[in-house]
């Protein structure tokens, strides 16, 4: 192969930070469907019509919107698979890359498969929140591919001795309080006025109860950061697991602000599409502070690939 194909980890690296990005704008972009009330605007799929893959005039504003949340998917898919082809490509190969990769392509095939079984469910909320839970998934393994990117290979050797083992554990904790935190949020949503359509339905859940709970759910998890803050630092932590939580704790309090203002204002649709960005950033701040958490020692050559070029040995100019 040659040498000038090979992409460079930095490359790498920033092909993995884009699809973290992506796959959270589609996030926002399908909140802003929904809170439109343009999630039946292409009232088909795959189609957006009975004779028409596109949008017509027919369907106005709203046909426009849903029509181009759907677009959106054709740059992501396309920026996945340059994802898929810079780990293959590079030398020497990355295995756990190179599966993240594959996952995301697979994810986001799911995905359009249950975007068309919302469509066709009329925006049922169950299938709205999967829609939402998947792409939380598709956020944590394109963070995932872009934390090991940046990193050297990370082989089967012990964890980090600079971190406490309470801490790792505090944080994998964290992590699933989040993800119980995203969970609530969706049955928020699913019982309140955002249906994406006026003919949806609804959970049936009372709007008020469900979102104490989801509020509880957030005191917990800002509980927990203080209490993993207040550890790294009393276990002097490497400065990067400090900072990881630093940064979560603020998100987490901007996002509670947020979600206060939003429920006692009625839900305008600006704050509710703040509020949906917001949930990205704290899933992404629980995630980097987990990879922190979990940082292992250098690489070992047991990482690579056995399918890599041997002749990689040798130092080669790389795609930058």
């Amino acid at each position: 192969m040659n040498a000038r194909l090979r992409p460079s980890s930095r490359l790498i690296s920033r092909l993995c930070l884009a699809a973290v990005v992506g796959n959270a704008v589609i996030v926002v972009t399908g909140a802003l469907v929904r809170l439109t009330r343009s999630g039946l605007g292409c009232p088909t799929w795959p189609r957006c019509s009975s004779g028409s893959y596109v949008n017509t005039p027919e369907y106005g504003i709203h046909g426009l919107i849903e029509f181009g949340n759907r677009t959106l998917n054709a740059p992501l898919g396309v920026l996945v698979a340059a994802c898929v082809v810079a780990t293959l490509l590079q030398r020497p190969r990355r295995r756990d890359l190179v599966l993240l990769s594959w996952g995301l392509v697979l994810g986001i095939a799911a995905q359009a498969v249950l975007g068309g079984i919302t469509v066709r469910t009329h925006l049922n909320p169950w299938t709205v929140a999967a829609h939402f839970l998947l792409s939380m998934a598709l956020i944590a393994v394109a963070a995932a591919l872009h934390s090991r990117s940046s990193e050297p290979a990370r082989p089967n050797t012990p964890a980090d001795p600079a971190v406490h083992p309470l801490m790792r554990r505090l944080g994998g904790l964290l992590v699933g309080v989040t993800a119980v935190v995203l969970v609530l949020g969706t049955m928020v949503t699913g019982s309140g006025p955002h249906s994406g359509d006026r003919t949806a339905s609804r959970t049936g859940f009372d709007p008020a109860t469900i979102s104490q709970f989801h509020a509880d759910a957030v005191m917990l998890l800002i509980g927990l950061t203080v209490a993993t803050l207040v550890g790294l630092r009393a276990t002097a932590a490497p400065r990067r697991a400090r900072r990881a939580a630093g940064v979560l704790l603020g998100v987490e309090l901007a996002q509670g602000l947020i979600g206060y203002l939003q429920y006692f204002t009625g839900l305008p649709v600006a704050l509710v599409a703040v509020h949906v960005a917001g949930a990205c950033l704290v899933w992404l701040a629980a995630l980097y502070l987990g990879f922190a958490l979990g940082a292992q020692r250098p690489p070992s050559l047991s990482q690579i690939d056995s399918r890599s070029d041997p002749s990689n040995a040798a130092p080669s100019a790389r795609v930058s």
